[in-house]
């Protein structure tokens, strides 16, 4: 008894634990999950950090900056200096070697530099917020890309899990076909034909089943890819395909009006034609004088003994205030070539923007007649579903009783397979599509 209660108490904590283990996600809880843990998302947000520390590292450029310099120096061999020997008494004409200055020196010194003024710290303060709104753009169209992923991956596993139960239903079916008409056969009531089509269609069905199987672990691993997790960790999805077409299809949405300027591309676009005009901006700035104001404060101290660490050696005192403007005068040319050059980048970045907005509308337009394609396509296979499930059962009484030959029943199994793997493909063509309209029109908008 006591083993048996261990071993229960064992089942029941593996149990507790898989379950921990476990993710259960809807859609929009795969999409939340996605947004906070997918690898490239986690990236973006870091793009976005480095750009803030990126604009202060610009920022800090004009305030003041304090440098300290610590020297000593040991003279191991001073230099010597010939000076004439008249001064200290000699012949005229002759030279005495005289050693200037101390074996052991030591200066301290703290400066302080403040930017007055600079062209091109203005124009870099104007660039480094324009690189910022560039990188949280780019989060913004990461973001999107992420909950499309997400959409389509676990449309994906749905898919894959339809499939596989149809054709599990599907493979009964045949099975239980086939057992009766090889009975039938046995006695004599039935053409062996009838068996080898049946045994056909069953050896298509386990391809397909084992097909699936692997299509579906494939594509729940890339689910899991999409949501930032291990690959092996074992995820549930809690809705199916068909609740999901359905919470798609949403005619009203086609009636949506395009704004460019919400979409990411038309956002990026203009971030670079604002990244271009700057460029020439800051180009036209280097013809400005620049001006910087310095003050230091230094000490200094020598000895021939290297005592200048003590009380009372004595340091010496010196301190410069200061202003200094770098104009420039003459470049030869190379800061109109610069400008110019800018000029010319600055018109092909408005150029490209053009082409962007032209994009957008025409992915617009793609995107609201591939949406609507999907739902008569989705309605279409769902009444040739019908439609073959009923020829399929026509034919499948009328093989029962003679009436159809078994090469009829598989044109009529055929064909419904088919039709269901048609449907459920079209369940995910709309949800997808509905994704890229989405998309297309920033809706929902994900800048966050």
């Amino acid at each position: 008894m006591i083993k048996k209660f261990c071993l229960t108490l064992m089942v029941l904590s593996g149990l507790q634990l898989q379950a921990q283990n476990e993710y259960r996600f809807n859609l929009e809880e795969a999409i939340s999950f996605a947004l906070d843990s997918n690898y490239t998302a986690i990236n973006a947000r870091r793009d976005i950090a480095k750009a803030i520390k990126q604009k202060w590292e610009t920022t800090a450029t004009g305030l003041p900056q304090i440098d300290a310099e610590i020297t000593y120096q040991n003279q191991l061999k001073q230099p010597v200096t010939l000076i004439p020997a008249e001064i200290t008494g000699g012949d005229p004409g002759t030279f005495v070697p005289v050693v200037f200055g101390t074996q052991h020196n030591a200066s301290a010194t703290a400066t302080l530099n403040q930017l007055i003024f600079d062209g091109s710290y203005l124009v870099g303060l104007q660039a480094a917020r324009a690189f910022l709104d560039f990188s949280e753009n780019a989060n913004e169209k990461t973001r999107l890309e992420v909950r499309k992923g997400v959409i389509n991956a676990y449309g994906s596993v749905l898919l894959s899990e339809e499939l596989l139960a149809i054709f599990n239903k599907n493979k009964e079916a045949v099975e239980k076909n086939l057992f009766e008409t090889r009975k039938i056969y046995e006695n004599g009531l039935a053409e062996e034909e009838d068996v080898e089509q049946l045994e056909i269609t069953l050896l298509d069905l386990e391809i397909n089943i084992q097909n699936t199987e692997r299509t579906l672990a494939i594509a729940k691993q890339m689910f899991n890819v999409a949501l930032g997790l291990d690959i092996g960790v074992p995820t549930v999805l809690t809705q199916d395909l068909d609740q999901l077409a359905q919470e798609n299809i949403q005619l009203s949405f086609m009636d949506q009006s395009l704004n460019v300027e919400d979409n990411v591309d038309y956002k990026i676009a203009f971030n670079l034609t604002e990244q271009r005009s700057l460029e020439m901006k800051l180009e036209k700035s280097r013809a400005l004088p620049r001006l910087n104001a310095f003050v230091n404060y230094g000490t200094s101290a020598f000895s021939n003994e290297f005592d200048l660490l003590n009380s009372g050696q004595p340091w010496f005192q010196s301190s410069v205030l200061g202003v200094n403007m770098s104009i420039p005068i003459l470049s030869s040319g190379m800061r109109s070539a610069k400008t110019q050059r800018a000029k010319i980048a600055l018109d092909q970045a408005e150029t490209e923007l053009e082409q962007t907005i032209q994009n957008i509308r025409l992915e617009h337009d793609s995107a609201k007649n591939n949406y609507q394609f999907s739902i008569d396509k989705y309605n279409n296979a769902k009444k040739n579903l019908n439609l073959a499930e009923r020829i399929e059962n026509k034919n499948q009484i009328k093989f029962t009783e003679g009436i159809a030959s078994s090469f009829e029943l598989r044109q009529a199994q055929t064909q419904l397979y088919t039709a269901q793997q048609q449907y459920f493909q079209s369940m995910l063509d709309l949800i997808n599509t509905k994704a890229e309209l989405e998309t297309v029109l920033n809706t929902p908008q994900l800048r966050n």
